[in-house]
């Protein structure tokens, strides 16, 4: 025996205690996953080097304004917000809580405040308390002083801002986790249900890729954290995309099982041969998890990482632990059986060979006005449009809007050695840029004249540190439009006039460079899954024009699934195009790699084209159907429970992209590949020569 013979034999002599081994992993594995942070803001993945998240930094130190929150008090006495107001600033994460009261004091009559102060913080029967946080907005300690301050809050107040909307998101998620786990569960059992003869075989398939779900988010805690996307969806693709490795190594188990009198030696052999196939058919699913590590926007990189951790440890399931689950319940298996609800496909498949022109003919036609509207799909950039509008957060948010005109808040950091003649002027002009409804500096509070030893500490701390000052400026116009980003653009210009080495952040800032950074992003990302997929068929059939037939049948299915939001009108967020793009190249191209590796096989076996595509498609279209519908149900779960479009968008194009993949390749790809045959054998190598097959030397079943 080789090396891996001898491991295979020796791993499935003792079945129990493989699963004893692999249930004691769970504890580690849990214990991972609640030491593993979970981020919700999604902003805070912009890469670090950019202007606005270089200037996040600065207002978390020195200035301890890393998050800010607008909360609006209405119909309630000077008093009561006071009080109020004192109350949050004791809050632990809370830096300061700003008022009237802090500023120019309670018993000052509103009528004497200056007009600039009055219009920034009452507006009708209401005012505004600005609060700001030590911490980032999504950090632990800002999420719970938000729940405090909500607590300490009566339903006359209403708390906006970018820091309550992420917790909002948070528990949305949290409550909904279990709901998307629970549906995709159920629905993939029914799929499994449907493509398989047994039961009790899904049950088997599901426990082995929980257990790789649950090792992959406790092997999390290596990173640190990871998105609230990625915690939402990991699982949910992981189930979808590795489900397939299950089945190859259950169905060549059975093929084995004809050979060897002991269920222990066809395992052994199963196991063989499912490291060899695995290791090369699944490359193609890393590869495309692996490209969104390419993303400039940190965020590909937590998704990818996480997903392409997942199928790795989801071979190592299959490898490791499945062959002993399966070898406990073989016998629940086989008596629970029931027949199989699949259709038969060959007469379909024949049609299909006959008009085989047609349908190459109709695979070009779709090219191009498919990759049009893919390339013209309508998104957006605005995360506050991907949560339900009736969220506590959101409504508050749209109230600040309404009431106050303020729809976005930017921040300026500039240093004090320009003086305070040079910063008033500074103001002053931003003051008159279209859209801006207020500025809040420390100019505003004391003229030049006065010393800073005079300058009340809460005054001073709120807008100058270590040699900089914070300008706050409160804008009318939303973040993610061409009116904000004018804006931006003409207030820079004012501030780099007078300090070259300024910095403007914000929601809207940092919302501008997502847009500069997921544009680029997109079209890397989906350069480097071509490029990466394209190699690896390259390789695994030796072939120059293999892999185009086989990645532009895949890039078709993509293109039509990512164009459907064009046709229908449709704004989807901007993350998921370019999830889209590498997932389903990655985990549906395996279609298109069974089918064609059937196809040589059979063109090795001597069969002409005609008979051999026609063998080749109507052997593969029972995977492929099972497989697409396993990746259909775990994700449609999802997109049709979850209320935070990111993630019911992402799921639900990952659900259509599915059946789309395989549509083209039961339909399309047979013609393609019947026509294309003559350029294959020329530009291939072995492509028509049978490869030599490795003989295995075991105790074969006694005759």
């Amino acid at each position: 025996m080789n090396l891996l013979q001898k491991f295979a034999h020796a791993l499935t002599r003792r079945p129990k205690l493989v699963l004893a081994v692999a249930v004691l992993l769970i504890i580690p594995a849990v214990i991972g996953m609640a030491a593993t942070k979970v981020n919700y803001d999604i902003l805070t993945y912009l890469p670090p080097d950019l202007e606005s998240s270089k200037g996040e930094k600065l207002l978390e130190d020195p200035f301890h304004d890393a998050a800010t929150s607008m909360l609006i008090v209405k119909h309630m006495p000077s008093e009561y917000t006071d009080s109020l107001r004192k109350s949050i600033e004791k809050v632990p994460g809370v830096a300061r809580a700003e008022w009237l009261s802090s500023l120019v004091g309670i018993q000052v009559p509103t009528s004497m405040i200056p007009e600039n102060l009055r219009k920034i913080f009452y507006s009708g029967d209401s005012t505004l308390i600005i609060i700001q946080y030590d911490k980032p907005g999504a950090s632990t300690e800002t999420m719970e002083a938000i729940g405090k301050i909500r607590n300490l809050c009566n339903k006359q107040c209403y708390l906006a801002g970018m820091s309550a909307i992420v917790r909002d998101t948070k528990e949305l998620v949290d409550e909904e986790l279990p709901q998307y786990v629970g549906l995709a569960v159920l629905l993939s059992f029914i799929a499994m249900s449907l493509t398989m003869k047994s039961w009790i075989l899904p049950i088997a398939f599901l426990l082995d890729i929980g257990l790789a779900v649950l090792y992959n988010f406790g092997t999390n805690v290596f990173l640190g954290q990871i998105s609230y996307v990625t915690m939402a969806i990991a699982g949910i693709l992981q189930l979808g995309v590795t489900m397939d490795y299950s089945i190859f190594l259950y169905n060549r188990y059975r093929e084995e099982q004809n050979n060897y009198d002991d269920n222990k030696d066809a395992m052994a052999k199963a196991i063989e041969a499912a490291i060899s196939s695995l290791a090369g058919s699944s490359l193609t699913t890393i590869a495309g998890f692996l490209a969104l590590c390419f993303m400039r926007l940190l965020l590909g990189r937590d998704i990818g990482i996480v997903m392409a951790k997942g199928v790795v440890l989801g071979i190592l399931t299959v490898v490791f632990v499945l062959p002993s689950l399966l070898l406990v319940l073989d016998r629940p298996i086989e008596k629970y059986q029931h027949k199989v609800f699949l259709p038969d496909c060959s007469g379909l498949n024949r049609f299909i060979i006959k008009h085989s022109k047609a349908f190459v003919t109709i695979f070009l036609l779709l090219f191009l006005p498919a990759a049009y509207a893919q390339s013209h799909v309508p998104v957006y950039y605005k995360l506050d449009l991907a949560m339900p509008q009736d969220l506590p957060s959101i409504m508050a948010t749209n109230k600040l809007r309404k009431d106050y005109d303020m729809a976005t808040t930017h921040f300026v950091l500039v240093h004090d050695s320009i003086g305070s003649q040079k910063l008033k002027k500074m103001t002053d002009q931003i003051e008159k840029v279209d859209g801006v409804e207020s500025v809040l500096s420390y100019s505003k509070f004391v003229g030049p004249q006065i010393p800073d030893f005079f300058v009340p500490e809460n005054i001073k701390g709120a807008f100058k540190e270590d040699g900089m000052q914070m300008i706050m400026i409160n804008s009318k116009y939303v973040a993610a439009t061409e009116e904000v980003n004018s804006q931006l653009s003409e207030i820079s210009k004012i501030v780099k006039n007078y300090d070259s080495k300024s910095i403007i952040t914000g929601e809207a800032a940092m919302t501008d460079d997502l847009i500069t950074t997921a544009n680029v992003d997109f079209k890397v990302t989906s350069y480097i899954s071509i490029a990466a997929i394209f190699a690896i068929v390259m390789i695994i059939f030796r072939s120059l024009t293999v892999p185009v037939a086989l990645v532009g049948s895949t890039e078709l299915a993509i293109f039509i699934n990512e164009g459907v939001p064009y046709l229908t009108n449709v704004s989807i967020p901007f993350v998921a195009p370019t999830v889209i793009g590498c997932v389903q190249l990655g985990a549906t191209v395996d279609y298109a790699i069974l089918m064609t590796s059937r196809f040589k096989e059979e063109i090795q076996n001597g069969h002409g084209r005609r008979e051999a595509i026609q063998i080749a498609s109507t052997t593969s279209d029972d995977s492929v159907i099972a497989s697409s519908l396993v990746l259909f149900c775990a994700t449609l779960g999802v997109a049709l429970i979850s209320r935070v479009e990111i993630i019911s968008s992402i799921c639900g194009m990952l659900a259509r992209g599915a059946l789309i993949s395989a549509v083209v390749t039961i339909f399309i790809l047979p013609s393609v590949l019947y026509v294309c045959e003559p350029i294959f054998a020329h530009t291939s190598l072995w492509w028509r020569t049978p490869k030599p097959q490795k003989k295995y030397r075991g105790l074969r079943k006694s005759v």
